[in-house]
Formats: C-alpha cells, sequence, structure tokens
C-alpha cells in the first residue's frame, strides 16, 4: 500500500505502535518506541513519508546489522519533527555512507529515506560506527489545509 489507511483513521503514532508490535514478531528484534503521543497534525504525505522511513529502517536493520534492538523516537520540538531511528549493530561501509546520493537512482533504502524527506523540505542524516548505525530526519512541520484555513479565519475574527 503506497498510503497505509490505518494512517488516517487512527494516526500516525497508534499505527507505529502496530508495525512496531508486528516486526519484533517477525524479526525478533526488540524495539523502543518513544514517540510523542500528539505530533500536531500533519499532512498525509508526511505522515505516510516518516513511516516509510521508519519500515525502511527496520528492515534495514533487521537484514544488514546484526542489532538485538532498535529504538524509533519521533518527536515535535521547535517547529520542526525529529525522527531517530538507531541500533546498536555491526554499522554501514562507509563508502555506502558516502555516496548516498549517488546511489539514489537505484533505489537503494537509504536513498530513497533521503528523498523522501528531501521532499518534504526536511533532512536526513546517517551516523554510524562500530556501535551501531543512527538516523536522524527533521522536517518542518508543515500545516494541513485545514489548519491554514482556521488560523487564517481567526485572524480576520481577532
Amino acid at each position: 500500500l503506497l498510503h497505509p489507511p490505518m494512517i488516517e483513521h487512527a494516526g500516525l503514532v497508534a499505527t507505529l505502535r502496530w508495525y512496531v508490535r508486528g516486526f519484533e514478531e517477525r524479526s525478533g528484534i526488540a524495539v523502543r518506541l518513544d514517540a510523542d503521543e500528539d505530533l500536531g497534525r500533519m499532512t498525509a504525505e508526511t505522515a505516510t513519508a516518516l513511516f516509510r522511513v521508519i519500515q525502511e529502517a527496520l528492515t534495514n536493520i533487521h537484514r544488514h546489522s546484526q542489532s538485538e534492538s532498535a529504538t524509533v523516537r519521533l518527536k515535535r520540538q521547535n517547529g520542526t519533527l525529529e525522527l531517530e531511528v538507531a541500533d546498536e549493530g555491526r554499522g554501514l561501509p562507509a563508502e555506502l555512507i558516502e555516496n548516498i546520493d549517488e546511489l539514489g537512482a537505484f533505489g537503494v533504502g537509504l536513498a530513497s529515506m533521503k528523498e523522501r524527506i528531501k521532499v518534504l523540505g526536511g533532512t536526513l542524516r546517517v551516523e554510524s560506527g562500530s556501535e551501531g548505525t543512527r538516523l536522524t530526519a527533521t522536517l518542518p512541520i508543515r500545516e494541513t489545509q485545514d489548519q491554514a484555513r482556521l488560523m487564517e479565519n481567526s485572524e480576520r475574527v481577532v
């Protein structure tokens, strides 16, 4: 599914809880999900992109890291959404991190995650070493059209 319908009905955090439980059962990897209960309203495009980045990051951890655990953090801070996915695995080869942009045409997971975040005006940083890998995405908070209309109308009333 290009857009998981559960996100619209239950919200991103509830959808992530559901996905993480299933991922733990399938992979045997313990995942700690630390997400603000109220991330505020966000566009469907933003929620879907965040879900897909987390999904791809956890899949990469399962396939490549040999880590027994992972952490997913999603917070709203200072006008941004901050996502962090980390493991305690064997780390990524330095040449992969250095060449993320060139790998984009081949649909490599890291490059596609970086592109998803970039399209939304955000950045993706990858740090990796012998003690694990950490992906950090920062996105500007984009209001939905409904929020923008409400704010515009409330400014007229005041």
